[in-house]
């Protein structure tokens, strides 16, 4: 596939896709690498293009440069954003009251603090990049499990070889004081997210460095 194969194949997605407005993101394409550049409406609209542009095959990673500008320039202060933040992650029974620490920079949300499990910190995150006013998320929230198995990586070899749409043997997995690396190449960016969610979802483990290569 060419570039200009791939590029098409991208902003076909990108218009298929109902929760994006795609006439104002631009799109290249160079050796497997898409830029996505232009201006969308909110942060979650933001996400779910970077989520379509993966789902293309051939896309071998994506530079994303989209600006998040609401409609009319509306401004939100960053004291209201920070009161539906801590509203939205109250009332999520996903996530632990009082264990997650919120800081806002002209609409930047940074998130802090420590939870037990990788699925409540991915689950904060999802719960504020969808509130107005959010123009981008950094989330520093570390997870530190009071379990600690010594057998992580069987583990997640396990998790991998039950999954039929992993090629577990051609993953690597090393681990170090409950961090976990993770090698190899995968077909698609769908099994390269069932890897690493499969490793997060290990008890015990702290962080998972991501070295997987998608496959053109």
């Amino acid at each position: 596939m060419n570039d200009t194969q791939l590029r098409q194949l991208v902003i076909d997605e990108l218009e298929f896709e109902p929760s994006i407005d795609a006439t104002s993101i631009g799109v290249a394409a160079h050796d497997g690498v898409v830029t996505l550049t232009g201006h969308v409406r909110s942060y979650a609209e933001k996400v779910s293009s970077l989520q379509a542009a993966r789902r293309v095959k051939g896309v071998r990673a994506i530079a994303q440069e989209i600006e998040v500008r609401y409609p009319g320039e509306i401004k939100t202060s960053d004291e209201e954003i920070a009161q539906r933040v801590l509203s939205v992650l109250k009332w999520d029974a996903m996530i632990p009251e009082d264990r997650v620490n919120v800081t806002l920079q002209k609409g930047w949300v940074n998130l802090s603090g420590t939870l037990d499990w990788q699925y409540q910190k991915k689950a904060a995150e999802d719960a504020v990049r969808k509130l107005f006013g959010v123009i981008g998320v950094t989330n520093s929230i570390s997870v530190k499990s009071a379990v600690q198995p010594s057998d992580i990586k069987k583990k997640i070899e396990a998790a991998l070889a039950r999954n039929a749409q992993v090629e577990a043997q051609g993953i690597r997995i090393n681990v170090s004081n409950n961090n976990v690396s993770l090698e190899g190449i995968v077909d698609s960016w769908e099994e390269h997210d069932i890897v690493e969610n499969a490793a997060w979802s290990v008890p015990g483990v702290q962080w998972v460095d991501d070295h997987l290569t998608v496959s053109s």
